[in-house]
């Protein structure tokens, strides 16, 4: 009786020791006597207890967030600037055999390449080429993981820190920069509007009933009004003396 129950302990402790369920997204990098065997899953594995060791690996999709970190730009601003990795391990062997720690890897390694492609570039480029750099951040993060067996498939900056005193001379350039259009677009509305006067000035002299037609109008846009202002029409014909005498003076002055 004790024998069977001994037997019967030995084999669930066996079981228990050599069976291993992986889920879907999990694969298990097999050792046996300390040398790699194969990755194994997703499903039911057997271990051989004693001689083989199974490191689990998850191939999922990892969002790693990268500390904010102090980057001198190339016209020398300093700003702090932050970012997010997205990445997942392809090759579960590579990512424990080739790197002690991929997670604590991929993290420095984010680092220190943030700040080396942030300290490349000028501020004006780093605020407003944001697709260009994060690619390039892509790249190089990509390219020194492929031997750890992940893939870097996007990295985004996330914020850009500035100093206060660059916060407010970037409000001052862009009020003077406002300004500077405003006062354009009010020049050229000036000039738009002077040459329209002279172009009515020259169908006027060509025909001087224009004159009285524009004169009637004026006199019907008054009197539309609710005021109190009484207006007596004075005839055209009136002013063309002076008209005539003001045409001969700049004739004389010409």
């Amino acid at each position: 009786m004790y024998t069977l129950i001994t037997i019967l302990v030995l084999t669930i402790l066996f079981l228990a020791s050599a069976i291993r369920v992986l889920a879907e997204y999990e694969r298990g990098v097999i050792f046996r006597l300390g040398r790699v065997i194969a990755a194994k899953g997703p499903g039911l594995i057997i271990l051989i207890p004693v001689i083989d060791r199974m490191v689990k690996i998850s191939l999922r999709l990892v969002a790693m967030d990268v500390p904010p970190q102090d980057v001198i730009t190339k016209d020398n601003v300093s700003v702090k600037v932050n970012a997010v990795v997205y990445f997942r391990v392809i090759d579960p062997v590579k990512a424990v055999v080739e790197v002690e720690n991929y997670l604590y890897a991929t993290s420095q390694l984010a680092q220190t390449t943030l700040r080396s492609v942030c300290g490349e570039a000028e501020l004006d480029e780093l605020l407003s080429e944001r697709e260009k750099i994060n690619t390039k951040l892509q790249d190089i993060l990509d390219k020194h993981t492929d031997p750890w067996g992940i893939k870097v498939t996007t990295v985004e900056i996330k914020h850009i820190d500035l100093p206060q005193e660059m916060q407010r001379a970037m409000a001052k350039q862009a009020e003077a920069e406002r300004e500077r259009r405003s006062k354009i677009i009010h020049a050229e509305g000036e000039q738009q509007a002077a040459t329209k006067l002279a172009e009515a000035a020259k169908i006027i002299e060509q025909h001087p009933i224009a004159l009285q037609l524009r004169y009637l109008q004026t006199l019907n846009e008054i009197s539309a009004e609710n005021n109190s202002v009484t207006v007596f029409p004075l005839p055209i014909d009136l002013l063309k003396p002076f008209l005539q005498n003001s045409s001969k003076k700049e004739g004389r002055e010409e």
